[in-house]
Order: C-alpha cells, then structure tokens, then sequence
C-alpha cells in the first residue's frame, strides 16, 4: 500500500506524515547558505524580518496548493497516478541536481535576486523552499484526503514545516559557517540521495495504479 494511504486517516497522523513527506523536499538546511548569500547586504533586523518573511511564504504557498490541489486535478482531468508519476519525475529532478551540487537557482534568478529589495517569496520561498517538488507532494497527499481533520493535520504540518525553516534560516548561519562548504555540499547530496529515493516511490506507486 502505498505510504499516502497510511498517513492521512487522523489529524496527528496527517501531519507527522505532511511534515515527514515535505521536509527532505524542502530541505531548508540547503537553503541556509543561498539564504545568507543572499542577504549578506542586509542589517540584522533586516536579515531577521525577511527570515519571518520567508517561512510565512512558504506556508501560504504550501496550504493554498494543498486547498485548490483537488479542484486543479478535477479541473485538468488529471488522475491521481499521472500526478504520483508527474511529481515524482520533478522530485527526482530537483534530488538529481543536489546529488550533483547543482545550484538551486537559475544564474539569471540568482542576478534578479542580487538587485532585488524583498527576497523572501521569490526566489527563497519559491522555487528554492516550496518548489514545483513540494507543491506536486501536497497536492498529492491532498488528493487522497476525503478527511476535515486529516486536511487540518496537514496545514498544522506545513506550519511546523514553516516553524522548522525559519529556524534554519535563523540560527543556521553559524552552523553552516562552523561545517564548511564540504561538509554542507556532502549534507546536501545525502539530503538528494533520500529525496530521490522518495521520487522513485512516487513513480512506482503511480504506475502500479494504472489499469492496462
């Protein structure tokens, strides 16, 4: 049975299992090091206001997609196991750039990102956090969700999820300096390794759904 089915039938159990599916997607370890690039013009305060910024974005992205998921899939004529295989292969794709260190920005998102003002809802919160990835799982796990409670569970998931990126973001800083380069790409690669095993998952559920 696949693991969807098994996390989504209470409010605690949806969103352990919500908060379990998003966080090695999001990776907000990963995220520290652009998230400090980026603000390195900034003041404390500064830093400190966008940090509550970026999480708060997360959030909303992550519960809007997970409360317009179903009517986007009715919408399209989009199945369930097209979208297992849909966000599996992005999945896969955001887990292969980590395996290979590749940046989670475009070079031209990382110019726009030097010269902008307000960095929290783009690029931090989206597509470095709540990416095309995370989006695809919520709307997944939303999708096999006929439960009120198991729907709250999930949006208190995304809100712990949201806790646990601001406190990367504010007190990763020093630990990422404290690790090195090294160690952090070593980090994230292994943060790849599992996100890619989760694609895999996905994909091989969606097809053992389909019914030739």
């Amino acid at each position: 049975m696949p693991i969807q089915h098994l996390l989504l039938r209470s409010l605690p159990e949806a969103a352990i299992g919500t908060f379990l599916a998003l966080f090695p997607i999001v990776n907000p370890f990963g995220a520290v090091p652009i998230f400090f690039a980026l603000t390195s013009p900034y003041e404390n305060a500064e830093r400190r206001k966008t940090e509550i910024k970026v999480a708060i974005s997360v959030i909303t992205i992550l519960v809007f997609f997970l409360l317009v998921g179903r009517f986007v899939l009715n919408f399209f004529g989009i199945s369930l196991p097209v979208l297992r295989i849909a966000g599996g292969l992005i999945v896969a794709n955001t887990a292969w750039g980590m395996v290979t260190s590749k940046s989670r920005i475009t070079p031209a998102e990382g110019d726009e990102a030097a010269t902008k003002e307000d960095i929290s809802f783009t690029p931090m919160a989206m597509p470095i956090l709540a990416g095309p990835g995370s989006i695809g799982v919520v709307m997944g796990l939303a999708a096999n969700s006929t439960n009120f409670m198991a729907y709250i569970g999930m949006i208190v998931g995304i809100a712990v999820l949201g806790l646990v990126v601001y406190l990367f973001l504010r007190l990763g800083g020093p630990l990422v300096q404290w690790l090195g380069p090294n160690a952090v790409g070593s980090i994230n690669r292994i943060f790849g390794f599992l996100i890619l095993a989760v694609a895999v998952q996905l994909v091989w559920d969606g097809l053992a759904e389909f019914r030739f």
